[in-house]
Formats: structure tokens, sequence, C-alpha cells
């Protein structure tokens, strides 16, 4: 089996070059690889029209497979993997690699969750599930909007994966996609972005939907407004693993973008599910549950308290959010980038209640 890789550079800095696999539903050997790669990579090149193409070369998959061994996944629980992001803001050096995604093997497919911030990252990704099985991914699922979960999507798309997520995301990804494409380019530079682009989902859950990959049925639940306005996790029944992804954040600076009392009231509700574990979106890759979201749910529950003694002294949002949350500081990572937005976000709802 062979890949196809090719070196694009931008038209506008044609010195700003990065080699980009584009990959093939089908496994195809060396003289197929090298027979269609001029049409293919122009193809390809129609919806990236800020690209040029400089060269392309057919790599045994051994050969491609050993440069993303450094790509690390663990497994945990038979069958289910985990990429744990690194705990940081996007940068040049991440690629943005700094959400927990990863897969799940049935007996006849393969569903991704999630693809990390950026082409590159998702290439390590789909390398993993090739380092465990030739089986088609056949689901790519996403679990909400933001940029660091959804920007190598176009990958597993071109892979023939069908992109699934909550019935709000096609709206909230096409609200967002320029800012995220102009985002990403400023924070991750030039090199990493090539050939990240947003994709929408082909397909979407309202409320609940099973996915079969072959003796192993996947439940996909949409939520109402929480982390974000379109959350969706996905529950692996066979092994009781349940991938809340930003629902719960570990270690990280949970991150407010949906509501803040609807994020208490879901996980209320969610701790009353008995599952193995939890599959968190940042910190480790996997906990215990419900324990593993305790210490989400306190930070909301103080920012949320803090907040209403604040709104009820009369104070200024201006003058409030540079205190609240600020007791907590010591627990969290990221504290600073995240906290300031989150007690905004937490004064503008419920100076309305």
């Amino acid at each position: 089996m062979f890949e196809l890789l090719v070196t694009l550079c931008l038209q506008s800095e044609p010195a700003v070059c990065a080699e980009r696999l584009l990959p093939q539903p089908e496994p195809t050997s060396e003289a197929q690889c090298i027979a269609s790669a001029e049409a293919r990579a122009g193809l390809w090149l129609q919806d990236h029209q800020e690209l040029n193409l400089a060269s392309w070369r057919c790599l045994s998959r051994a050969d491609w497979l050993a440069q993303h061994e450094d790509f690390t996944v663990e497994e945990v629980a038979p069958g289910v993997f985990v990429h744990q992001g690194q705990l940081e803001v996007f940068t040049p050096e991440n690629a943005g690699d700094i959400a927990n995604i990863g897969f799940i093997l049935g007996e006849e497919a393969v569903a991704v969750i999630d693809t990390g911030g950026s082409r590159q990252v998702a290439e390590g990704l789909l390398a993993a599930v090739r380092r465990r099985t030739d089986l088609p991914v056949e689901w790519l699922i996403l679990s909400h909007m933001h940029p660091d979960h959804v920007m190598g999507a176009a990958l597993f798309q071109e892979a023939g994966a069908r992109i699934v997520g909550h019935a709000k995301l096609p709206a909230a990804l096409a609200s967002r996609a320029e800012t995220y494409q102009d985002n990403m380019a400023r924070l991750l530079g030039g090199e990493a972005v090539i050939g990240t682009k947003v994709v929408l989902p082909d397909e979407t859950v309202e409320d609940r939907r099973q996915l079969d990959l072959g003796g192993r049925l996947l439940e996909l639940q949409a939520h109402k407004t929480a982390h974000s306005d379109n959350d969706l996790t996905v529950l692996d029944l066979e092994s009781g693993t349940w991938w809340l992804s930003d629902l719960i954040f570990v270690e990280h600076t949970p991150v407010i973008d949906g509501s803040l009392t609807g994020w208490l009231a879901l996980l209320d509700e969610m701790a009353e599910r008995e599952v193995a574990r939890i599959v968190p979106g940042h910190g480790p890759p996997s906990v215990a549950w419900p324990e593993g979201g305790e210490a989400n749910r306190a930070y909301l529950t103080k920012l949320a308290e803090e907040t209403r003694r604040a709104i009820a002294r009369g104070e200024s949002m201006g003058s409030a959010i540079e205190v609240l949350g600020k007791g907590l500081q010591g627990d969290w990572l990221l504290f600073e980038e995240y906290n300031p937005r989150n007690a905004t976000a937490a004064y503008k709802e419920l100076e309305w209640e």
C-alpha cells in the first residue's frame, strides 16, 4: 500500500511550504498511486486556490507511518483509543494539538472523534488508526464547534468518512469559518495551516442516534446549550466509555461559550448516569465518573455564586470580572487566558436572571 504526499506552498508566500497527505478511501499500489497522482493533486487543488503544488511522491504505508510514530494514543478501554492534547494555547510548535481526540474500532468500521486543530494533527491521528487497522474510517464525529477539535476534519472527509455532529453545528461552523481560518493562520503560522480548512457535517443529530461499527454500537446524544450550543456526546455501549469532550475539563481551565447555568444543569443530569469512564476534552485521556468531573462543576458553581453576589452588590461588569473566580487560580492551568472570558460570560448571563 502506498500513500500520496504532496508538497504545497502558499501562493502569497512561496517560501512557506509543507508536505501533506492526500488520503484515498481505498488502498493503492505504487503503480496506482503514481498513475493517479497528478490528477488527484489537481482535483484537490481546485478547492485550495490559495496553494500551489511544488512536488509529489508516493510513499509506502510503512514509511508514511514511520513519519508519525511520535503521535501516540492510549487504549483506555478495549478498542477505544485517545490521543492526549497538550495543555497549551495554540502555537506554531504544537500545530493545534491541544485537545483530546481519538477513535473507536468496530468489527467492520472505525469512528474517529474530533480531529485536532490542524490537518497536520489529523494526519497523525489517521496514522494512529492505520497502525491498528485497515478498516474504513466510516464516521467522523465532531463533539462541538471549537477549532482545536474540528480543524482537521477535511482530511477524514477526503478519506471517505461521513461527518456527523449536533444539529446546531453546521450553523455554528459556517458563521465562524472565516474567523477560524484567519485565527489559525495568525496563531499557528502559514506552514501549520496549509491544507487546513473548515468543513461542515454531512449529517446531524437532533436528539439521539446510534452508529453501528459492526458488533459495536455508539450512542450519540445532542445536548441543550452548555459548554457550547452544539455539544454532542458519544457513549461506547460495549466498554461503557463516555466521550464527553469539552463538557468536562480536567486541569485545563473550563471555557464557557454557551450557558453557565445550562452547563451546571446538564452536569447535574449527567452525574446520575453510570459509566465505566469518561474521556474529557482536555486533561488525561480518561477519568472516572462522576468524580472526574467534580472539579469542573466546582469551578462553574463558584463562578456563578461569586457573580450573583457581585451583581447583587451593584458592581459593574468591568470591576467584577477583575476578581471573579480569582480564588480558584491555583487549581487550573491557563487560568489567565480563560477565566476573564468566563467571568465576562457569567456576568452577561446572570445579570438578566
